[in-house]
């Protein structure tokens, strides 16, 4: 993978999690027996040699293990599903290979037996830096443990990503900055810094609409939006995408497939795979509840339950919503490839005039920061 490649990725979906954060619309699922983490490895294993029919001989570019809770599997079961990938694809040394981890001691103590299997970036989803918020977001960790547990995973893995949630009620610019900076003192080279964002199904969309708490509104959310771009970039850590940062050259690679619209198998209950086979570009959505999933995969292979051919439009207009949260913007040349047309000058030239857009030499288009906070109208606008 090298310049702007999309690359190939695999996705693997650890769907089980320790406790479901009230924020949280992933699929994951809380289970008070044991998992049979056997049965699933084998059932990983018997997807990813399904989609190596459907995909053929590809040399892989990066893998990520998320879900859910990954840094729950033993190191053991880690080990299995990366010998499984290396077994079907062409895996070459010193790819980047992601594990998301929560900051829970016990989880911790694993950092090295997931090293050993090969894991050379860890994600941690940390949320935040003080208890009060850490408890409201349902956060089974404290500030302390994180500590220890970035501390840990900077001596053990070679890169390090962490999480933070802002827009928190009640947060001021100041309380975020503030925050901000600590959090860059630890970090090693990544940061993913996401707003608030109530989502229908989850407990805070019930307790949202309850009254029981309030988020920041627009004006605000937008100001602390400016203040993550401000400090990041100032502390060089600059954003490369919508929510995420990071030093040059230590961006995840694994995301740039998505945003660049690389293709990617997605194997795991309620994993999403986008790749080309017979010339076009399929979607595959598997089913969500682990157990199901488990059993279909048994019976036939795989366990994927939906999923659909896309049109040159359909890629197209993905590959505007997901090129343009990229700070490099979209290849226009590769947009009128995708879609047999090219995009509206007209259309460009009101974005630009309105400073939403700017053109980057005479081959890319990127949003500006003023659009990044509009991006969906943006897309739209572009895609008519």
């Amino acid at each position: 993978m090298t310049g702007r490649d999309p690359g190939f990725g695999v996705y693997v979906h650890w769907p089980f999690c320790a406790a479901k954060c009230p924020y949280c619309d992933f699929n994951s699922h809380v289970r008070h027996q044991p998992v049979d983490q056997e049965r699933f490895a084998r059932a990983f294993d018997t997807e990813l040699k399904t989609m190596r029919a459907r995909t053929g001989p590809r040399e892989v570019s990066s893998i990520f293990l998320g879900g859910g809770t990954p840094s729950l599997m033993k190191p053991e079961t880690v080990a299995g599903v990366l010998e499984s990938v290396a077994r079907h694809w062409t895996v070459p040394d010193g790819i980047e290979i992601t594990l998301e981890a929560n900051p829970s001691s016990v989880e911790a103590e694993r950092f090295r037996g997931y090293r050993a299997a090969g894991v050379n970036r860890v994600s941690l989803g940390v949320q935040a830096l003080n208890d009060a918020d850490l408890r409201f977001l349902g956060r089974l960790h404290n500030v302390s443990e994180a500590l220890k547990a970035i501390e840990l995973a900077r001596e053990i893995f070679p890169r390090l990503s962490f999480d933070l949630i802002y827009a928190r009620p009640g947060q001021t610019p100041e309380a975020w900055s503030a925050e901000l900076e600590q959090a860059i003192g630890h970090a090693a080279d990544h940061l993913s810094l996401y707003q608030l964002t109530i989502e229908e199904g989850t407990r805070f969309h019930t307790l949202h609409a309850a009254g029981k708490f309030e988020v920041p509104d627009g004006d605000h959310a937008a100001e602390l939006y400016a203040v993550t771009q401000e400090v990041t970039a100032a502390r060089g850590l600059p954003a490369y995408e919508i929510s995420n940062h990071a030093r040059p050259g230590a961006e995840s690679r694994h995301n740039l497939t998505y945003w660049r619209y690389g293709e990617y198998v997605g194997v795991g209950p309620g994993a999403h795979g986008r790749f080309i086979e017979s010339g076009h570009r399929v979607v595959t959505i598997a089913e969500k509840m682990p157990e199901t999933w488990a059993n279909l995969v048994e019976a036939k292979g795989h366990g994927i339950t939906g999923g659909e051919l896309l049109t040159r439009s359909e890629e197209a207009d993905e590959f505007l919503l997901m090129g343009l949260r990229l700070a490099e913007g979209i290849d226009l040349a590769r947009y009128e490839q995708l879609s047999g047309r090219s995009l509206s000058s007209a259309r460009m030239s009101i974005l630009q005039g309105e400073g939403l857009v700017a053109p980057v030499g005479n081959s890319r288009l990127r949003a500006t920061p003023s659009g990044m906070i509009v991006l969906d109208a943006v897309v739209a606008d572009l895609a008519r």
